[in-house]
């Protein structure tokens, strides 16, 4: 064992946090594949039963994007609308319509996602099933983008290292430091995010982290009902990350307009289910509460974008939701 892997554990064992040199460095290794299984372990139980701090898991975000296929030759606004799943609600997909709306409007939309872990169906999932490319390669992202403002990077297909952990995870059999880096491993880097979250509980963790890194403007959300999206069902909670400032804010569907409902409104069954939803949401046609949780958290995304109030985005989101894309699916 490297005397930095003994120390990284070793101050695991202590409930010690770790010094950024120790976790870039014992992280790296990880990535690399130069750790005993054993070893991985037990840096991934430690840190659970520490709890993680922002600097450590920004150290697991650092290595993993040096193993990722990073994409290049992008300027300008560009966002990305993910979360980070795990909320166990089978909802339909929110953020996969929020992305779609905003490249129809214009904006340039880097959707990194992955198929189904919690939901009935993924942002892969339900993509392929409207017959969008999930094979897109980093070198061409750049041409989707300035074709159709949207591409989507599938996740297993840019981060290669996580084959490395697989087993590992698969083994502990519980929730770990990766349950939360999804949405913070986007390798076309987004200038801005909405980035959900399913426990209230790590959403100043997850701003702090993205304040270490170069997003522009982000709000990390947690959705009334326990959702991992902004939802019409009560009270949100969220954090905006602006110049790595972060302010928690509340949001109450109820002043921007939107009606109350119930959480089993936006439910689905099935991947097919899921994909005909979509359709109906992207059209405008959807039944209200869908709608209006897209149009709450289109909203959200045109206040970071614009630059404008919430208030102002939601407004605009409402306008936008109610006639539809102009694309058919």
């Amino acid at each position: 064992m490297s005397d930095i892997v003994a120390k990284a554990l070793s101050d695991l064992t202590c409930g010690k946090n770790l010094e950024s040199e120790v976790a870039d460095a014992v992280f790296r290794k990880l990535f690399n594949g130069d750790l005993a299984g054993s070893q991985a372990g037990a840096l991934l139980m430690g840190l659970r039963a520490k709890g993680e701090t922002a600097e450590e898991v920004a150290s697991g975000v650092k290595a993993a994007l040096e193993h990722s296929r990073m994409v290049s030759g992008l300027s300008g606004k560009r966002i990305d609308t993910c979360g980070t799943g795990g909320d166990g609600r089978k909802s339909f997909n929110c953020s996969t319509a929020v992305a779609l709306y905003l490249a129809d409007m214009g904006y340039d939309v880097v959707k990194h996602g992955n198929r189904a872990v919690s939901s009935s169906s993924g942002s892969a999932d339900v993509l392929e099933g409207l017959g969008v490319n999930l094979g897109t390669e980093p070198e061409d992202v750049a041409e989707a983008l300035r074709k159709d403002h949207f591409v989507f990077l599938f996740a297993q297909n840019y981060h290669p290292a996580f084959g490395k952990v697989a087993p590992i995870r698969k083994e502990l059999g519980i929730p770990t430091l990766f349950n939360l880096m999804g949405p913070l491993l986007n390798p076309a880097r987004p200038t801005h995010q909405v980035l959900g979250v399913g426990r209230p509980e790590i959403m100043k963790l997850i701003a702090e982290v993205l304040a270490l890194t170069d997003v522009e403007k982000a709000y990390v959300v947690h959705g009334a009902g326990n959702f991992d999206e902004l939802t019409p069902f009560g009270i949100n909670q969220a954090v905006l990350v602006e110049n790595g400032k972060l302010t928690e804010l509340e949001i109450d569907p109820s002043e921007y307009g939107f009606a109350s409902a119930n959480p089993e409104d936006v439910f689905v069954e099935t991947r097919e289910e899921a994909v005909e939803v979509l359709k109906k949401v992207l059209a405008g046609k959807a039944p209200v509460p869908m709608l209006d949780m897209v149009a709450m958290n289109l909203g959200a995304s045109l206040s970071l974008l614009d630059d404008i109030s919430l208030t102002e985005g939601m407004a605009k989101a409402k306008a936008k939701v109610a006639e539809g894309t102009s694309r058919e699916f």
